[in-house]
This record gives C-alpha cells, structure tokens and sequence, in this order.
C-alpha cells in the first residue's frame, strides 16, 4: 500500500501474519467489548506457541464466537491486548495508519503554536496498544511497552510515517529495558536537548538520556493551575526534575522559587531553563539534594513558602509495593504542610496507578492530619487530554493532583 506522498511504503506494523486463535476460559466478553483492553494469562484457556506480538482473534468461553482481535505474547502474564472490538477486523497496515491519523488528528484540534511538546499518541488510549510517541517540535520519541508491542509494531514504518504525515523531522526510539541503549529511526541523533513550548513557557528535553522521554508532560495543565495562582508568592518545588512546576510559577510572578531535586544536572537544567524564560536569576534558588532530608532540614529552621508541590516519582511499580509507597506518600505530604505558609498552599502529584483518588486522597488527609494542620480541597486534577485513557481502564488514569489550602 502506497501511502506517502513520496512514493515510499509505510509499514506501520511488523507482524501481519495470519492471526492466532486464542480462547477465554472465564466469560469477559462483555467487559472487553465495553472497552477493557487487557486480557491477562489466567484468562486464556491455552497458549500456542507462537512469537511475542503475533496477531490473535480472542475467541469467547461459550460458543467459540470471535470477540476482539490484538496482539499476543505468550510468556507476559499480559498476555493479548485487544486492538479491536470487532472481531472480524484486518490487522493491516491500513488499520494502524488508521488508527495513528486519528490520534494525530486529536493534537491537531488541541494545541496551537504555543504548545510544540505533547503526546501523540497514547497507547491504549488511542487504540494502539503499547505505543507511546511524545512530539517536541519536529522531534518525536516513540516508546514500546514491551516484547508484544516491539514484535506487532514496526517503529522503523512508524517514523517513516511520521516524517511523511505530521511534519517529524527527527524519530528516535527509547528502549524500555534498563542498559538498552535507543537508536535514531529518522534524522540525526540530538547532540543538545530539544527546545519546545509549551503555553509559550521554553523548555527543552535531553530525549536520549532524560527521564521518560525527556520531560513530564503529563503535568502541563497542573504546571497552567500553578502559574495563574504564584502571583506575590513564594514557591517551593519538590522532586522538580528540570523545573517545569518552577517556570511556570516564575512566569505567574511568584516572588521567589525555590527548586530541590536529588539529580544535580536536573537542577541545572531547571536553572537554565529559568534563565532561557528570562527570569530574575536571584529569584530562584536551585537546591541539589534529597526531598525528604530537605523537608527535615528546612522543617527544623522553620522555613515556610506560600506555595508547596511535592511531585514524587511512582512510589508504586506493583500492588506489592503500595503499602510503602502509603507511608512515603505520607511523609512527603506531612513534611510538606509543615513547610506551606497559614493560608497557603500545598500541591501534592502521584503517579502511582496502583493508588488511586480515594486512597490518595485518605493518604493527603492522613499527612495533613500528622502535620496538625486542616486543608480544603481547590481543585483536583489528572493528566491532559492529549493523555487519553479507556473509560472501562481506570488504571489508565495513573495521575492525580490534588490542590489544597491549609489553614
């Protein structure tokens, strides 16, 4: 299938063998036809063998009837993600085209020239499961979440895609596995960070070497809610990473930032970044250590700001891990009401979608009940639009962000 205007062929996906049959052993057909995506091993009857990411019809408990087509790995406890709900449809090239040119066509309709960094594509939340692509002006990273995604995805048609129909200039890929070095798919590989805007803040993303994909932007709208609320005051940004939280209030008109984060060439980052807007270099106070010591230490001297963001990374990888991941959750949160102004405020994130809104909501009313202080909830947020989820995947819906003024 010819698609591009060049004549090349783009082959978004990899495997297009014919699909695999697999069988449900539990009635959930229902359930995936209302949009869950994800089918785990202990609900298929058998597996045959076959390579990670072949294409699969999933057949239903009772009477063999097909219920969705996706993607099949025998040896991940994932084991088939659904594609589509129709079970009869082709997995082709033309379906992932498809699918790619509606995702784009969603970005389209929302950001404007202010906005160059965002998500393109989002995985199950457009339909295309285990892909992930994030747009920094004419750069592109795309992510594969797993050995099932990088068997059924041809990330190499996928650029070329890309650079034929959304203006990419340059695609390069990061590698889930730790140690795994990316590779450039189209263009050259960036030799500096790549510059963006976002709500005409400038920032830039190290795509090769950063976390995630260089930048968290995931956080852009709570970053908005905190720049129209920094007027005057003074702001303190924990777990900052390369300072997002902190530009964005020092363009609201905060007085002074302070930015801690443990990595140190984070926090240079969050200075240059600070410099790059044009901001008053002796207004912001870049500050390399480790949160939680920082919360002890500036506690003990009784230091207050009017503004507090705790913005952790994931404390909760698996179910296992929630338990701790509570008690660190609350620690920040109790440090950081110790440290928030009578009045002020205190904006605690967590990316954790193994802790939901209501836990982490008990778990901000814990932290703030130890801290002896009362809140009231402003705002509660999640993550933006170009961030979709299934309705039927509640996990999808991994961040909260929840705004609270103490008294």
């Amino acid at each position: 299938m010819d698609s591009t205007a060049g004549g090349l062929i783009t082959m978004p996906l990899l495997n297009t063998a014919a699909p695999i049959k697999l069988r449900l052993n539990r009635d959930l057909a229902r359930t995936i036809k209302r949009g869950h995506p994800w089918v785990y091993a202990e609900a298929l009857r058998d597996f045959p063998r076959a390579p990670a990411g072949s294409p699969a019809v999933l057949m239903d408990n009772r009477k063999g009837q097909p219920v969705a087509v996706g993607m099949y790995d025998p040896n991940s406890p994932l084991a088939f993600r659904v594609c589509d709900t129709d079970g009869e449809a082709n997995l082709d090239d033309r379906w992932a085209e498809n699918r790619l040119r509606k995702a784009y066509e969603l970005r389209r309709a929302l950001f404007d020239s202010q906005t160059t960094g965002y998500r393109l594509v989002n995985g199950e939340g457009d339909s295309t499961p285990g892909l992930v692509i994030d747009r920094y002006g004419d750069t592109a990273v795309l992510k594969l979440d797993g050995a099932g995604p990088c068997g059924f995805w041809n990330a190499e048609g996928i650029a070329d895609w890309l650079k034929n129909h959304a203006s990419i200039k340059t695609v390069y890929e990061r590698r889930k596995e730790r140690g795994r070095e990316g590779r450039v798919l189209v263009g050259e590989e960036p030799r500096q960070p790549v510059e963006f805007l976002e709500r005409g803040l400038k920032f830039t993303a190290d795509i090769v070497h950063g976390q995630k994909t260089g930048f968290f932007l995931d956080q852009r709208d709570n970053r908005h809610l905190i720049r129209s609320l920094a007027q005057g005051r003074s702001v303190v940004n924990l777990f900052s990473y390369t300072g997002g939280f902190s530009i964005a209030a020092g363009i609201g008109g905060a007085s002074q930032v302070t930015t801690v984060d443990l990595a140190q060439p984070a926090v240079t980052a969050a200075h240059d970044h600070w410099i790059l807007n044009g901001l008053d270099p002796s207004a912001h106070e870049p500050i390399a250590t480790d949160a939680f010591q920082f919360l002890s230490q500036a506690g003990s001297r009784k230091r207050r700001w009017e503004i507090t963001i705790v913005d952790p990374p994931s404390f909760a990888p698996n179910h296992e891990s929630v338990s701790r991941a509570t008690a660190a959750y609350q620690t920040l949160i109790c440090g950081g009401a110790r440290l928030t102004s009578s009045g002020g405020l205190l904006a605690a994130a967590s990316c954790s979608s193994h802790i939901d809104l209501e836990m982490f909501l008990k778990i901000c009313e814990e932290g703030i009940s130890e801290a002896r202080r009362r809140a009231t909830v402003v705002s509660i947020q999640g993550q933006p639009p170009d961030h979709p989820s299934p309705l039927a995947l509640p996990e999808f819906r991994y961040l909260k962000f929840v705004l609270l003024r103490l008294d």
